[in-house]
């Protein structure tokens, strides 16, 4: 039974890798708040946009909460009820909000080249772009 650190590429290999991560924000006040995330990796910028999934409204905590305190963490895992497959993958960094066309044509671009979903409907709205200034991985084996 091994368990063991990854290192930084195959961290980011692995995070990269995934379809979907929980993008942790906290605000001034430091509350939490975690949200799932469609995303692309490029190289150490990671790119993740409100798209047109139906949401309670515009103001999201996420943007607010970045806003406020850009230091922000990204999670993708894989769970298994075989637990010698189970491993996360985690980049903290710090987010900026793009919203300008110009800002955030590359970044959607990325991210309908990933995901077939916005090629047809490519989001139009803010972008988040996390600097990665730390990876870090786990794996049972």
């Amino acid at each position: 039974m091994t368990r063991m650190r990854l290192s930084v590429p195959e961290a980011r290999r692995r995070l990269a890798g995934s379809r979907v991560a929980r993008l942790a924000t906290a605000g001034a006040d430091g509350q939490p708040h975690i949200v799932a995330v469609t995303f692309t990796v490029d190289g150490d910028v990671i790119y993740t946009a409100v798209d047109h999934k139906p949401k309670t409204t515009t103001n999201l905590r996420r943007l607010r909460n970045i806003t406020e305190n850009p230091r922000v963490s990204l999670l993708a895992d894989h769970y298994s009820d075989d637990w010698t497959s189970l491993w996360w993958a985690r980049a903290d960094g710090r987010a900026a909000i793009l919203t300008g066309a110009d800002e955030i044509s590359v970044p959607v671009a990325l991210l309908a080249a990933r995901y077939p979903q916005y090629q047809a409907d490519p989001p139009d709205g803010p972008v988040i772009a996390i600097t990665a200034t730390s990876w870090t991985a786990w794996s049972y084996t």
